[in-house]
């Protein structure tokens, strides 16, 4: 596992969330911005992997925060909780994007195979062997923990782009593959933010002093990045569309499958149960972010069986229709997945293969992406207005 994240269970993201809420008003808003590095980082909370599989919930950091510190000064924690909600919600009422985002990578994979020299500059990118000490040092620190520190983050993609000018979606793809914490939506409109076409005209660069810095001198590159890097060209996000309707809930009983995005069965609507089980991810990832989600899985399956009272199984994508097919239920519910690969296959894979067998697909939507995926229609500062009002309205606890 992960060195720089706890277990991936929700008994550790529980103790790091009790050991971390002290930390979420004046220190992580005065602090988060600075890595010290590697085992001194005391002012971020290193749960975005467990909230990314919902083996926390997001209402359940925000309550945290809220139970400790007034919101005044727990603001900065509670609206980077509200940021992975409102990405999430942009690209479920922009879905094309995902679309194009995936048959961006194809082609400059594809370049890849042609182009021996662009070959060779990724390949020394993602090997650490650029000879810019900062960047190196968190490519490998990507590679051997899955894990990054957010501003570390945004100086590797502001880097990747306009020192090395190597093609952005190849970057983004080398996070979402290795990012133990990697969804579809942060990851692909953050790249886009930093080059400077998720918000057309501002970019985000790399300075030699901000990393110096929030680095605490571990690293300088005076001299050696391009500080006066213009925006990508490229065409900024289309107009927002409506979300599409949540499923009506099953009426019967259902074979019920978890996934990687959200192990919190605890919480799920009371559902009659015919079969349990969870699927394994639809493709395949790097090493440790595929072993670290594959733990989650089995500790929320672990949970599920606890909670309903009935065995599960873990299951290849393949073999779910069968499963609950067997199961004699007529339906299958799921959490319902965000824009990403799980989405894509539940829709362009699993539907179907229900359908062939006479079953309905349940998507199980969650009150809190319902309240803040529709208000994700222009930027984040409109959206952060709201913030107050989504608090109110669903009523966060901790844990």
């Amino acid at each position: 596992m992960s060195p720089e994240l706890p277990a991936p269970s929700r008994a550790a993201g529980l103790a790091r969330l009790a050991a971390f809420a002290p930390r979420m008003g004046r220190a992580y808003a005065a602090g988060r911005n600075t890595d010290p590095g590697p085992g001194r980082r005391a002012d971020v909370s290193r749960l975005s992997a467990h909230v990314r599989h919902r083996l926390l919930l997001e209402e359940e950091l925000v309550g945290a925060a809220l139970a400790r510190h007034r919101f005044a000064e727990a603001e900065k924690f509670v609206q980077e909780v509200f940021w992975r909600s409102y990405w999430k919600g942009f690209l479920a009422l922009r879905p094309a994007m995902w679309a194009e985002y995936r048959a961006r990578v194809a082609e400059e994979q594809a370049r890849l195979a042609i182009q021996g020299g662009l070959r060779a500059a990724v390949e020394r990118a993602m090997a650490g062997r650029t000879g810019l000490a900062c960047f190196d040092a968190w490519a490998r620190e990507l590679v051997e923990t899955g894990w990054l520190h957010n501003h570390a983050r945004m100086w590797f993609a502001s880097i990747w782009i306009f020192t090395l000018r190597l093609p952005w979606p190849l970057g983004a793809e080398f996070f979402r593959q290795h990012l133990c914490d990697a969804d579809a939506a942060s990851n692909t409109l953050s790249w886009r933010w930093v080059a400077g076409i998720q918000t057309p005209g501002k970019h985000y660069l790399a300075r030699a002093e901000n990393i110096a810095r929030h680095t605490e001198g571990r690293f300088d590159p005076r001299g050696e990045l391009d500080e006066a890097a213009a925006p990508l060209d490229e065409p900024g996000p289309p107009p927002p569309g409506a979300l599409p309707p949540a499923d009506p809930p099953p009426r019967g009983p259902v074979a019920l499958l978890l996934h990687e995005e959200d192990l919190h069965p605890e919480s799920l609507p009371p559902l009659r149960l015919a079969a349990l089980g969870a699927v394994t991810p639809p493709e395949a990832r790097a090493p440790l972010a595929r072993g670290f989600t594959e733990a989650a899985l089995a500790d929320g399956l672990a949970r599920a069986e606890a909670r309903f009272g009935l065995p599960g199984r873990l299951l290849a994508p393949e073999a779910v229709a069968d499963w609950a097919a067997e199961s004699g239920a007529p339906a299958l519910a799921l959490p319902e997945p965000a824009i990403g690969p799980l989405a894509d296959w539940a829709e362009q894979a699993l539907r179907p293969s229900l359908a062939a067998r006479g079953l309905a697909l349940h998507r199980l939507r969650r009150p809190w992406d319902a309240a803040c995926w529709p208000l994700a229609r222009k930027g984040f500062f409109p959206f952060r207005e709201s913030i107050p009002r989504l608090i109110a309205e669903l009523s966060p606890r901790a844990p």
